[in-house]
């Protein structure tokens, strides 16, 4: 499958998700007391921080949790959203960006292995609607699996995101210290379309139920 395509953005851009909505994938893994907690989820950083007390305390009570995840996921989240926001009005390098985006992953008895091209200069796609085609597209019924595959999206993009900030701070660098040299950045999404349609436009997807 191919992602979602857009027309190239040639101007400086400043910091956000490379989708429509502009989340924070939040992934928790937390011991507290040797009783473990694991979850994936999406959050608007735009939401105010009183609210992530209350999804804890929900969340804790929801499940079943001792009292003394509230703390622990409350500041988990918190520290997430808070490197996100730290990233907000920072330049990200511009130019057109086709990068590989890849899927391994195991939700209850499906295994998906897949990879496609995803637009970085496409602001208004959705990795929640491309994971319901997908899904609807090669049968899977399991509604735990698109949830799934929409984070492993937005969670690439995200650390693509990151490093794209990286680059262009790289870059501001570059130009100080040598002037009129050209610079590239380097990156996990370094190499052009051509070569990644090359090497991922011929793949298949492998949907398995174990």
């Amino acid at each position: 499958m191919k992602g979602q395509a857009s027309s190239s953005y040639k101007g400086a851009v400043k910091f956000r998700m490379p989708t429509a909505q502009n989340l924070v994938p939040i992934r928790l893994d937390l011991d507290v007391d040797g009783q473990k907690f694991k979850d994936t989820f999406t959050w608007n950083p735009s939401d105010p921080d009183s609210e992530i007390v209350v999804f804890a305390r929900r969340t804790a009570k929801d499940l079943k949790l001792p009292p003394g995840f509230i703390t622990v996921m409350a500041s988990a989240i918190q520290s997430q959203i808070a490197d996100f926001r730290s990233l907000e009005g920072q330049d990200m390098y511009p130019g057109e960006r086709i990068v590989p985006i890849k899927l391994d992953l195991r939700v209850n008895h499906t295994l998906i292995r897949d990879q496609f091209l995803w637009d970085l200069n496409n602001f208004e796609s959705d990795p929640e609607e491309f994971a319901k085609t997908f899904c609807a597209d090669l049968g899977i019924q399991d509604p735990e699996v698109g949830p799934a595959i929409a984070f492993s999206i937005r969670e690439q993009l995200y650390e693509i995101a990151v490093q794209s900030v990286a680059s262009a701070r790289e870059n501001r660098i570059s130009k100080k210290g040598r002037r009129g040299a050209e610079y590239t950045p380097v990156s996990k999404a370094g190499s052009t379309g051509l070569d990644l349609v090359k090497l991922f436009g011929h793949k298949s997807s492998v949907v398995r139920t174990i």
